[in-house]
C-alpha cells in the first residue's frame, strides 16, 4: 500500500498467527500438578530433594493455539523429589515443568482466584509449587505436590485497540495500514476473531493496532461477541472508535442507527463491561467519508456531537451513558481512498510517544521517592 503522499513511516505488520486461519484461542484449561518432596532419612540426616514445579514464561512469538498444539492432553506433571538414601543422603529435586505461553495471559484457579499474569517476554510465574523434601525442619516428613486446574486467559497486548459495530471499516483500515490480511466483506460480522497489525515509523518506532470483532448491542451482558471481545480492550494504551458515516443497521429487524447513536451506544457498551474503560485515551474516527451525501452526514453529526446533553436526549434513556468519553481527537477519513489515513497514523503515534513519556515519568518519580525514603 502506498499513500499518494510522501511517506512518513514505512508499513509492517504481523498477524497471531496461522491458526488464526481456523481458529482464535484466547482461554486454555490445562492440569497441573507439581513434585511431591522425596522422604528424608532421620537417622542419618539425609534430606529429600525438593519436588518439581510448574512454571509458565512469556513469549512474543507464540499463541494459546501453540500451547494447545504442543500437549493435547492439556496435562503437565513435574517430577517428584528424590528420597534420601543410604548411598545418597540428599536427594536431587524434582524436574521441574516449563510451559512457554504468550504475553499477556492471566492464570486463574476454577474459583476464580488470580494465581498471577504473564506480559513480558521471558517473564515467569509458578503457577503449581513442589513440595518440600524430608529434612529437620518437616521432622524429615515429605511434603505433597500441588494438583489442580488453572485457566490461561489472553488478553491481546495492543497499543492501539479499534472498537465499533460490525462493518464500520476496521479491517479495511487495518489492512491499509499494515500487511494484515482480516476478512472484509459488505456485511456484519467478516471479524471473527481478533487481528494484528503494527505501523513502523521511519525511525524504527512500531505501533501495533489490535481489530477486534464487531460488537453488538448487548455485548456486556456477552451478548454476540461479548466478552470474548470486550475484554481484550483492556490492555491497550489507546482505544480508537470507527464509526460509519452512514449509520449501521445490524438487519432488518433492528432499527437503523446514525453515526452519533453508534458512538452514544459504543460508549454505553464500555461502560456496562467495565467503567475504567471510558477514561482511557481515546480517538473518534469517522469512516467511509468517500461515500454519498458524506459531509451533510458528517455536519449533522458534528451538530448532535457539539450539542450531545440535547441530542442523548432522544435516545432510549437505557442507552444513556453515565460517563462520557473524552475524545482527544475526532478524524473524517475514508479507509477505501487512503483520505487522512496518514495524518491519523501520526496521531497515534503522537498520543503513544505522549503516553510513554508519561509512564516513563511516573516510574522515574516513583524511583527517586523510593530512594528517598531509604536514606
Amino acid at each position: 500500500m502506498v499513500f499518494t503522499s510522501k511517506l512518513l513511516f514505512r508499513i509492517k505488520s504481523y498477524e497471531l498467527g496461522k491458526h488464526l486461519k481456523r481458529q482464535f484461542i484466547d482461554r486454555l484449561r490445562i492440569y497441573v500438578k507439581s513434585g511431591s518432596g522425596g522422604k528424608g532419612l532421620p537417622r542419618l540426616g539425609g534430606i529429600g530433594g525438593d519436588g518439581g514445579n510448574i512454571i509458565i514464561q512469556g513469549k512474543n512469538n507464540i499463541n494459546l493455539k501453540n500451547v494447545y498444539s504442543n500437549n493435547l492432553r492439556k496435562r503437565y506433571i513435574a517430577g517428584n523429589g528424590e528420597s534420601s538414601k543410604k548411598i545418597k543422603p540428599y536427594g536431587s529435586n524434582g524436574q521441574d515443568v516449563l510451559i512457554n505461553v504468550p504475553c499477556g495471559i492471566t492464570a486463574e484457579t476454577d474459583s476464580g482466584i488470580v494465581i498471577g499474569e504473564i506480559n513480558n517476554q521471558d517473564e515467569k510465574l509458578v503457577l503449581a509449587k513442589g513440595g518440600k523434601g524430608g529434612s529437620p525442619l518437616n521432622d524429615y516428613q515429605a511434603q505433597l505436590g500441588q494438583a489442580f486446574s488453572v485457566n490461561l486467559d489472553l488478553k491481546l497486548i495492543a497499543d492501539i485497540g479499534l472498537i465499533g459495530f460490525p462493518n464500520a471499516g476496521k479491517s479495511t483500515f487495518l489492512s491499509l495500514v499494515s500487511r494484515a490480511r482480516p476478512k472484509i466483506a459488505n456485511y456484519p460480522f467478516t471479524t471473527l476473531q481478533p487481528q494484528l497489525g503494527a505501523i513502523e515509523y521511519d525511525d524504527k518506532r512500531t505501533i501495533t493496532l489490535a481489530d477486534l470483532p464487531g460488537l453488538i448491542e448487548g455485548a456486556h451482558y456477552n451478548r454476540g461477541m461479548g466478552h470474548k471481545f470486550l475484554k481484550h480492550i483492556s490492555r491497550t494504551k489507546i482505544n480508537v472508535f470507527i464509526v460509519d458515516i452512514n449509520g449501521f443497521q445490524l438487519n432488518p429487524k433492528f432499527e437503523a442507527r446514525n453515526a452519533f447513536e453508534n458512538v452514544v451506544f459504543l460508549n454505553k457498551e464500555l461502560e456496562m463491561y467495565d467503567s475504567s474503560l471510558i477514561h482511557k485515551p481515546s480517538i473518534l474516527v469517522l469512516n467511509k467519508m468517500d461515500t454519498e451525501n458524506a459531509l451533510e452526514k458528517y455536519d449533522h453529526f458534528m451538530q448532535e456531537f457539539e450539542n450531545y446533553e440535547s441530542s442523548l436526549q432522544q435516545i432510549e434513556e437505557y442507552w444513556r451513558p453515565t460517563e462520557r468519553v473524552d475524545f482527544k481527537s475526532i478524524f473524517k477519513i475514508s479507509a477505501k481512498t487512503n483520505m487522512n489515513v496518514e495524518e491519523l497514523c501520526l496521531e497515534f503515534r503522537e498520543l503513544i510517544d505522549e503516553l510513554d513519556d508519561t509512564t516513563k515519568s511516573n516510574k522515574t518519580n516513583n524511583s527517586n521517592n523510593s530512594i528517598e525514603q531509604l536514606m
